[in-house]
């Protein structure tokens, strides 16, 4: 279990890294980190509770990382 979390942070940040230099968000790139490791471990957790998911923890990671960087900069973006 605590080494699939700290791999899940690990992909997560790199993820949100990735997307900040090519340009898929315009956050900061601490904040993009911050929000996919946020996302990470939210689907993580509900993964381990309710067995919800992918089978490979790295895909749950890569998928809720984008997720998040989707939903969480749009839903608070002003009009």
């Amino acid at each position: 279990m605590f080494p699939s979390l700290m791999g899940t942070v690990v992909i997560a940040g790199i993820i949100g890294y990735l997307s900040e230099k090519t340009g898929f968000t315009r956050n900061g790139i601490l904040q993009s980190i911050i929000i996919c490791v946020g996302g990470a471990f939210l689907f993580y957790f509900v993964q381990v509770m309710f067995h919800i998911g992918f089978r490979a923890p790295g895909l749950n990671a890569i998928a809720a990382s984008i997720g998040a960087l989707i939903i969480v900069p749009t839903h608070w973006r002003r009009k």
